[in-house]
């Protein structure tokens, strides 16, 4: 086989030649609206027109030819063809014909480019064939093996019609008597390539991205997708963003199906986050979740209607203390819990020495005393003057009533206890008894119990709307006391009530 020497002009005609290729398959791309990435290639079938550039060695000059081509598509996007290329050249000098032929195989790597073509490199390996003989003269002729480079362009018409182009490079060896010649070849080929047996590629999840890019096949309906088919979730709470209803959910937070909170206890602090979430309804809570008890008596904040018990003192089912004997110190810190009403007490709610209680009416007596001086309170005739003046009728206080079987007072109660606290407030001098009673509905022991928590409730009440602790005794009397003995309904409600009257003043 006769060759020259290489010359680098060849090099610069392969760069137009690319150039070329690249501008007519970026027209071609943009030509209609594709399919062909949406099929399952298997064989491909083509042929095409070729343009042929020598190496200047060959003293060819550059011309029009055609190729045929076969391969066969493997899986991760390798595919497997084998092509064939012809081509009549003229010598210069000497303008003799020399017929060119290339057979060859490659290994094609392709590459998705989207939503509407496919790009490749090629690599591999054939024999390249100049003219039929060698006539005298410098002519190449004779046939040599050849290495092929490439990168092209498949671009859909319609799901198993693509046009194709490719930039091929051929470099030959040559053994001569006393040398070994290369020269390189440079071919632009353009044509079509129709994909026998291609099969359509499913989206089984409908989330846009077919099954061979779709890493995530499972994708639930509305879910949002990367482009390898796998949902976001910009909260990591484990719903993907498109169907979470809530894509700010806290970090911890659990959630339910829609991606929103939960909060099963109604504290405001969403499930996952919550130590404590089994709060009871209505109790406020810290940013962990748990109740607040600002003055620890057991009592959580919210249900606690005395937030700020002294720390020692006992206190009833809605938090507030209790005063048993009415001397002004707390049950709990009360010392002697039992002490006669209207004696006189120490700080720790015990009565004074005797000794020192015989000289203490020739003292100045403070004013507050002053009008505690009679004795003529527990006379039974006494307190209707005092209830004229003030406005406190004894009998049944209307319209003050409990949640069955409970101590918590009906709102429609506060009417009648918030008259009746402006009454005392107005005269500190007034002491009352609140007396409950109950229905004869359960036993004896559970009715005076209910009716101690009911007194309680109403004098707590009364507390905390600024009465003080001495002017109000509460006393349950269970069912001991009924008012009628009439056994209907309307007998046993009627049973069931809430008593105010002058509190006795003695033991």
């Amino acid at each position: 086989m006769r060759t020259y020497r290489f010359d680098p002009r060849a090099a610069a005609r392969g760069v137009r030649h690319a150039r070329a290729l690249l501008l007519l398959l970026s027209l071609g791309s943009g030509a209609t609206a594709l399919e062909a990435q949406q099929s399952r290639y298997l064989v491909e079938l083509g042929a095409g027109g070729l343009y042929q550039s020598f190496d200047a060695v060959s003293k060819l000059g550059s011309t029009f030819g055609g190729l045929g081509r076969v391969g066969v598509w493997l899986p991760y996007n390798f595919s497997l063809e084998g092509e064939g290329a012809f081509v009549s050249a003229s010598t210069d000098p000497g303008n003799v014909d020399v017929s060119v032929r290339t057979l060859s195989a490659s290994v094609l790597y392709n590459i998705f480019l989207g939503n509407r073509a496919w790009a490749h490199l090629r690599l591999g390996g054939g024999n390249t064939s100049y003219g039929d003989d060698c006539p005298p003269g410098p002519v190449i002729c004779g046939s040599s093996g050849a290495l092929l480079i490439g990168a092209g362009m498949r671009v859909g018409l319609t799901p198993d019609l693509l046009v194709r182009g490719d930039l091929l490079m051929s470099r030959n060896k040559s053994e001569q008597v006393d040398e070994t010649v290369n020269l390189t070849n440079i071919g632009l080929g353009l044509g079509l390539s129709y994909m026998l047996g291609s099969k359509a590629i499913p989206d089984s999840d409908g989330d846009g991205i077919l099954e061979n890019r779709d890493r995530c096949p499972d994708t639930p309906s509305g879910a949002q997708v990367d482009g390898t088919g796998c949902p976001s979730d910009s909260d990591a709470d484990g719903v993907p963003d498109g169907v979470d209803r809530c894509a700010n959910t806290p970090p911890g937070a659990s959630v339910n199906a829609n991606g929103c909170t939960q909060d099963s206890d109604g504290d405001n602090i969403a499930d996952g986050l919550d130590r404590c979430p089994d709060t009871e309804s209505g109790v406020l809570v810290d940013p962990s979740g748990c109740p607040k008890d600002s003055d620890g008596d057991s009592i959580p904040d919210g249900l606690d209607r005395c937030s700020e018990t002294p720390s020692g003192a006992t206190v009833d089912a809605l938090g507030c203390p209790g005063d048993e004997d009415g001397d002004g110190v707390l049950d709990g810190l009360d010392r002697c819990p039992r002490t006669p009403t209207g004696a006189t007490i120490n700080a720790t709610g015990c009565p004074t020495g005797q000794g020192a209680a015989t000289p203490e009416p020739q003292a100045a007596p403070p004013p507050a005393r002053t009008p505690r001086a009679p004795v003529a309170r527990p006379q039974p005739s006494r307190p209707a003057p005092a209830a004229a003046r003030t406005g406190i009728m004894p009998g049944v206080i209307p319209g003050v009533g409990f949640s069955p079987g409970t101590a918590r007072l009906r709102p429609e109660s506060f009417v009648a206890l918030d008259s009746i606290s402006q009454i005392l407030q107005a005269d500190t001098s007034l002491r009352v008894e609140i007396g409950a009673h109950t229905g004869a509905g359960g036993t004896p022991a559970q009715n005076q119990h209910l009716s101690n928590l009911q007194a309680d409730a109403v004098r707590t009440y009364l507390v905390t709307k600024g009465v003080n602790f001495q002017q109000v005794q509460a006393r349950g009397y269970g069912g001991t006391v009924p008012l009628t003995t009439d056994n209907t309904p309307r007998g046993r409600a009627a049973n069931v009530r809430v008593e105010i009257k002058p509190a006795t003043t003695g033991p």
